[in-house]
């Protein structure tokens, strides 16, 4: 192992530890902050309503979905989907979530580039996330025969599939702080939360940042890898 693949590999290692600690730390605020209602007892899915009727996107519908932080917003079909533990609570964290999901209808609403960029990116990044992997083994193994050129070029082939996931990782990230942005502005603007509330709403999407970072961190770095060991086979 050379020493920048050592490197990359501790890296990694790093991030994966970032992306689990992400994701507890996700779960434990929510959970924190999801306890006692806020003073104004506003539900999250009227707080994503108003948001809504604010901005008249009257057509965009809010709907339940099971289970616990599968909140999104689908922008093809114009629905906001809230999971059971945000839907009907009125706590600083099922607010902050429902906020932030508004978040994203409004920038599909308004062309946030960011967001239909993402959009667009949807069924090309979900046929690479399917098949990347499998070309880029099939590569690294035809390597092993003949002059391995043509094994070298498909594990290229290979790595650029990755490098979509990796982008469209990327892109995500300002779509998400700026829907938290958008909730925050929302929330505070509203003058129904306290300043502890809003505090608590904060830190929450802010725990949920946090798991984007991670996971574009881990895929950047994978990619590296994928990169120079594929380059250093072809040596």
């Amino acid at each position: 192992m050379t020493e920048i693949e050592y490197v990359l590999y501790i890296a990694a290692i790093a991030a994966i530890i970032l992306s689990i600690f992400a994701q507890i730390r996700v779960n434990t605020v929510f959970r924190r902050f999801g306890g006692a209602p806020t003073a104004c007892r506003r539900t999250a899915a009227v707080v994503a309503r108003d948001m809504l009727d604010r901005a008249g996107l009257y057509d965009v519908r809010i709907e339940r979905v099971g289970g616990n932080l599968t909140d999104h917003y689908d922008p093809r079909s114009r629905v906001l989907r809230l999971s059971d533990s945000v839907y009907d609570s009125s706590s600083a964290s099922a607010v902050g979530v429902a906020a932030h999901e508004a978040g994203h209808a409004l920038q599909h609403a308004e062309g946030y580039a960011p967001l239909k960029l993402r959009t667009a990116m949807v069924p090309v990044t979900s046929f690479a996330s399917r098949f990347a992997w499998l070309v880029i083994f099939l590569g690294i193994f035809m390597m092993s025969f003949a002059d391995g050129i043509a094994g070298y070029y498909v594990s290229l082939v290979g790595i650029g599939l990755f490098s979509l996931t990796t982008l469209f990782q990327l892109i995500t990230l300002p779509c998400e702080f700026n829907a938290s942005s958008r909730a925050m502005a929302a929330l505070s603007g509203s003058g129904c939360y306290n300043t502890d509330e809003l505090a608590a709403s904060r830190q929450v999407l802010s725990a949920a940042a946090l798991t984007y970072v991670a996971s574009f961190a881990l895929s950047l770095l994978q990619l590296l890898r994928l990169l120079l060991r594929v380059s250093n086979r072809r040596r």
